[in-house]
C-alpha cells in the first residue's frame, strides 16, 4: 500500500506539470466585489474524549490550508487544485494529528480534518457556474440526519495528493475564493467581477437505504441542480453526481429524515 501511494502521488505530480493546465494564483490587484456564493460550517461536533481533542487539532490544520487557499483567483480557463495549492500536510510545516476516516474507522492522522475545507469548497462551487472537474465522494456516511442541512453526498473527500478537488473556470469572468476561520465556523465565499444574475438549488433524487448481506446498511442517492434567474425563471435542471456510502450509524435512530426508505 505504501508503494502504491507513492506511485499515485508521483503520477499526480506529473499530471500537474504535464497536463497542460493553468492554475489559480493570488491576484490581489484585481477588484472582484460581487458575491455569488457563500457558506459556513461549524468547527465542532459534540463528541467526547480523544475525538474532541482531534477536532481541536483540526483548527491548526485548517488555518495552514486556509493561508494557501484564501485569495486564489481564477482567470478564464484556469483551474484550482486543492492539493496543488495546499501542498503536502507534514509535521515540518506545522500540521498536527486530526481526525481521519480509514477503512471505516475514526483514527488520527497528520493533517486530519481537511475534508471540512473540501466539503465547503465543493458545496459553494455547486452554487456558481464554475465547473468541478474532479471530486471524490465520501465512502462512509458518518453522522445521522438529525443535524444535516444539506443533501446526503454533497461533500467531497480528499487524500494527498491523488484524491483531489479541482475546479475550472469555464466562464468569461474572473473569480476569487475567500476563506475565514472564526471561533466557531469555517466560512467561505466565491466572488466575481460581474454581479450575480442567477441562483442555484441542489437537491437529491432516488434516495434509499439498503440492508446488506453482511449486516450493515448502505446509502444511495443522486444529486441534481436547478439554475434560476433572479426573477425565478428556470434555466436548467441538470444531473450532478451519484453517491454510494456505507453507513456508520443505525438508520433507525430517532431524528433521521422521515422520507428515508430502507429496503432489504
Amino acid at each position: 500500500m505504501r508503494l502504491g501511494t507513492i506511485l499515485f502521488c508521483l503520477r499526480r505530480r506529473a499530471f500537474w506539470y504535464t497536463g497542460g493546465l493553468r492554475f489559480a494564483r493570488p491576484r490581489p490587484e484585481l477588484e472582484l466585489p460581487h458575491l455569488w456564493a457563500e457558506h459556513r460550517t461549524p468547527l465542532f461536533r459534540p463528541l467526547r474524549g480523544e475525538e474532541m481533542t482531534l477536532q481541536r487539532n483540526k483548527l491548526t490544520n485548517l488555518r495552514l490550508a486556509l493561508a494557501r487557499l484564501d485569495g486564489l483567483t481564477l482567470l478564464p480557463g484556469e483551474t484550482l487544485s486543492f492539493w496543488r495549492a495546499v501542498g503536502k500536510p507534514t509535521r515540518r510545516k506545522g500540521y498536527v494529528e486530526g481526525m481521519i476516516l480509514r477503512n471505516g474507522q475514526v483514527t488520527a492522522g497528520v493533517g486530519g480534518g481537511m475534508c471540512q475545507m473540501t466539503n465547503l469548497l465543493y458545496w459553494m462551487t455547486l452554487h456558481t457556474p464554475l465547473t468541478v472537474t474532479e471530486r471524490w465522494r465520501h465512502g462512509y456516511d458518518v453522522f445521522p440526519d438529525c443535524s444535516r442541512t444539506q443533501p446526503f453526498g454533497s461533500g467531497a473527500t480528499c487524500f494527498y495528493n491523488y484524491m483531489d478537488l479541482m475546479v475550472r473556470n469555464d466562464t468569461e469572468h474572473t473569480w476569487r475564493l475567500t476563506l475565514r476561520l472564526t471561533e466557531t465556523h469555517l466560512e467561505g465565499e466565491w466572488r466575481a467581477g460581474v454581479p450575480c444574475d442567477r441562483r442555484y438549488e441542489v437537491y437529491e433524487k432516488e434516495h434509499y437505504i439498503q440492508g446488506e448481506y453482511w449486516g450493515g446498511f448502505t446509502r444511495h442517492n443522486t444529486l441534481y441542480r436547478r439554475c434560476f434567474t433572479l426573477e425565478g425563471e428556470l434555466l436548467a435542471d441538470e444531473y450532478v453526481v451519484e453517491n454510494h456510502a456505507m453507513m456508520m450509524y443505525d438508520p433507525m435512530l430517532p431524528g433521521n429524515t422521515p422520507e428515508t426508505t430502507v429496503s432489504k
